[in-house]
């Protein structure tokens, strides 16, 4: 089985393609999402994160304080890094555990907005990167998440630039007007299911 990776910009519209993956039966794992609920539910990795930050990081209805951690960790690179350190093993494993749950697939979606940047890509077999261009990022994120530009350009800031992702991936989706989205899902789907 293979593992694929998809990947892009904020506001790219991977979400939107992992979709269109899912309608042809294809399992993904959103990485992010899954971040967020091990986050939540996992007992060493709630520890390790209070460890780090202090028992602020967390409400007490057992939610993330996620106001308090941003005043942290995007204000220190090394307590950054640390929390990088602790959550990304843990989705690993959990992704792998994932993966094995879904080995009779053809291949399986892994979706993650900092998949390069983590280095997470090289656990890859194959990479899927989806290309929408900087302004309509922008128009997209700020309407989307009530965001003014300062705010978006900042978030786009902690990711790698399009023409680095487009170097190391196998495929490339243009998801904007006069693209054809399905059919260029159709056209990699095709291809992996034949590897």
């Amino acid at each position: 089985m293979l593992k694929v990776g998809i990947t892009g910009g904020i506001g790219s519209g991977k979400s939107t393609v992992c979709k269109v993956f899912e309608v042809l039966g294809i399992p993904i794992y959103y990485a992010d999402d899954r971040a967020k609920w091990l986050m939540k539910n996992d007992p060493k990795l709630i520890d390790a994160i209070k460890q780090l930050l202090g028992k602020e990081s967390y409400l007490e209805n057992g939610d993330l304080d996620r106001k308090y951690i941003a005043s942290i960790i995007f204000n220190d690179k090394s307590k950054l890094e640390k929390m990088n350190g602790i959550v990304h093993p843990a989705v690993w494993m959990d992704g792998e555990r994932w993966n094995e749950e879904h080995k009779s697939a053809p291949y399986t979606l892994k979706e993650a907005a900092l998949l390069f940047e983590s280095g997470g890509y090289q656990l890859m077999d194959r990479m899927i990167c989806v290309f929408t261009p900087k302004e309509t990022r922008m128009e997209r994120v700020m309407s989307r998440d009530n965001a003014n530009e300062a705010e978006v350009l900042a978030r786009m800031d902690k990711q790698w630039d399009d023409e680095k992702k487009i170097e190391l991936s196998d495929f490339v989706i243009h998801n904007y007007e006069g693209h054809s989205l399905i059919k260029q899902v159709l056209e990699i789907h095709q291809q992996l299911i034949q590897k």
